[in-house]
């Protein structure tokens, strides 16, 4: 089945953790073995090889750069300008694998109607570009509104106002607080430009501004249940049926601390700890209950988003064995015409309204 993923940190890998993602899973990991710098070394899930082999020929993917003020004690940048200065060598990467044949930027209706076709022509898919929207984790990097106009002219076409911590536009997971004028003077500007409004990671007092002041298309990246486990990174039922009704799509995540409850990071284990795929499929079953239908979720796995296997769900050797999904929806009682659209379908038909 062809999958759509919403959220992959594919230039975090590649700049900042070093990997050589043309190359296959395995190979990566070989290379990482013995390194201690990171507590994923050796245990990577995400590259091209193995995005063809799951058939996953569209992906949202990031750029990301975090300011940090003197008190943040959060890693990121000095400055804004800093900010801006690592997404453009990471946009430098995306153009420089769009020029070995490795990906090609998805912008518009044509490009993306003309994408699918190939991906779905019955050919294999060895030599296939993997199509990539561009969106922003974080707007810190926005050095000004001016800037917001060069990143759409560059292919941004989501942005996520915060990541973790307090940001210069708005407030994400574990701050509290609001946008406040320059963060609705972004909204505005996204608004503007027609640029997608990724909910993902804002607190909830931000995100209830966002949607006060936002009228443009909302989705959620990468994101589960506050119900299921609490955390403020998840989304409350109240805030799911919010973004049902403003049509967006929630994509499921796989980090696992997002997935059960109890986690402890460096200690938990995803085996003991029961975080499975099929656990990952209760928390888009509740939205799909909530919503009273299977249009709003998707795929955002968020899988190398500086975790590997040791936090992913346990019967996932890479991301290609997202092809296992299907088979876990339909045990549930889902219909093909659910699990295409939980794979695919529901992105697809979002970004049609949104580039129409």
């Amino acid at each position: 089945m062809f999958i759509v993923d919403a959220h992959l940190d594919l230039s975090m890998n590649a700049m900042e953790w070093n990997r050589n993602l043309r190359l296959p899973v395995n190979d990566i990991r070989k290379r990482e073995e013995g390194m201690t710098d990171k507590p994923d070394r050796a245990k990577g899930v995400v590259s091209f090889p193995q995005l063809r082999e799951g058939n996953i020929g569209l992906v949202v993917a990031t750029q990301i750069a975090r300011f940090v003020a003197p008190e943040n004690p959060l890693p990121g940048w000095y400055s804004p300008e800093q900010a801006w200065a690592q997404t453009q060598g990471q946009l430098a990467w995306y153009k420089a694998m769009e020029d070995a044949g490795e990906m090609t930027q998805i912008t518009n209706l044509v490009a993306l109607e003309k994408h699918l076709a190939l991906w779905n022509d019955g050919t294999p898919n060895t030599n296939k570009p993997i199509g990539y929207i561009l969106s922003l984790e974080g707007a810190d990097s926005i050095v000004d509104l001016n800037y917001l106009q060069r990143a759409y002219d560059n292919g941004l076409r989501a942005v996520g106002p915060a990541h973790y911590g307090p940001g210069r536009y708005a407030q994400g997971t574990d701050a509290t607080g609001f946008m406040g004028e320059k963060g609705q003077a972004l909204l505005k500007e996204m608004e503007r430009l027609n640029i997608i409004l990724d909910a993902t990671h804002l607190c909830d007092d931000s995100f209830w501004e966002a949607m006060d002041h936002f009228h443009g298309h909302v989705w959620a990246s990468h994101n589960n249940v506050r119900a299921l486990v609490n955390h403020n990174r998840q989304f409350s039922d109240e805030q799911l049926q919010e973004l049902i009704r403003r049509g967006a799509v929630i994509g499921g995540a796989m980090d696992a601390w997002m997935m059960v409850p109890g986690w402890v990071r460096g200690v938990s284990n995803p085996k003991d700890m029961g975080a499975s795929l099929d656990v990952l499929v209760d928390h888009m079953d509740h939205i799909c209950q909530l919503a009273g239908n299977a249009l709003h979720v998707g795929i955002g796995s968020d899988l190398d988003g500086a975790f590997g296997k040791e936090q992913s769900p346990h019967d996932l050797e890479t991301i290609a064995d997202l092809q296992k999904m299907p088979a876990l929806f339909a045990k549930r009682g889902y219909s093909k015409e659910d699990i295409d659209n939980i794979m695919h379908g529901n992105w697809l038909r979002f970004l049609r309204k949104a580039w129409s």
